[in-house]
């Protein structure tokens, strides 16, 4: 794609906390990223020569539900079909990975600014409501 690098589950806590922080701001520990890196189904990381510059990530149950997460393009490599081929590539991932004739859930958070983006796909806000808890690991 234009000269950039692809690479499928290679993205190692390193590199997410790298590109997390360029939009961000500051990065989960290196000792959760590398277990989460372990369990994540699919990874997509995007390469400008050695910099990276994008990645995404799918976790779920691989029968019944997906979920799309940290899809992250540098700001400076933004409007430049980067996202769109990421979200392709993890919709690709469910087509090859789930049973043939049945429905998978898939879902992501996004932003409100970011709807519009993923609405091209075919995601569509439903009525429920998001709840989150940062539960504290003593």
């Amino acid at each position: 794609m234009n000269g950039y690098t692809i690479k499928y589950n290679e993205l190692t806590a390193e590199e997410f906390i790298t590109l997390w922080e360029t939009v961000w701001g500051q990065g989960p520990s290196l000792e959760q990223t590398k277990l989460a890196m372990q369990h994540t189904l699919f990874r997509i990381s995007v390469w400008d020569n050695d910099k990276i510059v994008a990645m995404a990530r799918m976790i779920g149950d691989i029968g019944l539900d997906y979920y799309i997460k940290d899809v992250v393009v540098r700001p400076e490599y933004q409007h430049k079909g980067i996202g769109k081929m990421m979200i392709y590539e993890l919709l690709d991932f469910i087509n090859k990975n789930g049973i043939s004739g049945t429905e998978i859930f898939v879902e992501l958070c996004a932003m409100p600014d970011k709807i519009p983006f993923y609405s091209k796909f075919g995601f569509e806000a439903n009525e429920a409501q998001r709840l989150k808890i940062m539960k504290h690991i003593d």
